[in-house]
């Protein structure tokens, strides 16, 4: 079975990638403003998972879902996501009701 690859973007104040680490995911993590060189860099063109830990970087979405059509989108954040990024989401959760560890096996099964 092949590794399964996530890029985690974003601060990570409720440790969604220490999670996927845990759960044997290959985790690479961008932060502060993040462009799609950044996210080329980071090895999103070929990741499974792209976690959005940031709502302010909501316009990295749809650049992700450009550059890779099988990724897995995620935004695990408090914040409401805004609408014109719905579309393009699989999975949107709240830290506050659901923990890292739980996410992150539901995502890796």
């Amino acid at each position: 079975m092949s590794t399964t690859t996530a890029v985690v973007a974003g601060p990570d104040e409720d440790g969604i990638a220490a999670a996927l680490e845990a759960e044997g995911v290959d985790v690479t993590r961008v932060d502060g403003v993040i462009s799609r060189p950044q996210l080329e860099e980071a090895g999103v063109v070929a990741a499974d998972l792209y976690v959005l830990t940031d709502i302010g970087q909501s316009t990295t979405i749809p650049i992700v879902c450009d550059l890779n059509d099988g990724v897995r989108t995620v935004v695990y954040a408090r914040q409401t996501v805004p609408e014109f990024v719905k579309g393009q989401l699989d999975l949107a959760i709240d830290p506050q009701l659901m923990d890292a560890s739980v996410v992150a096996d539901e995502l890796v099964d």
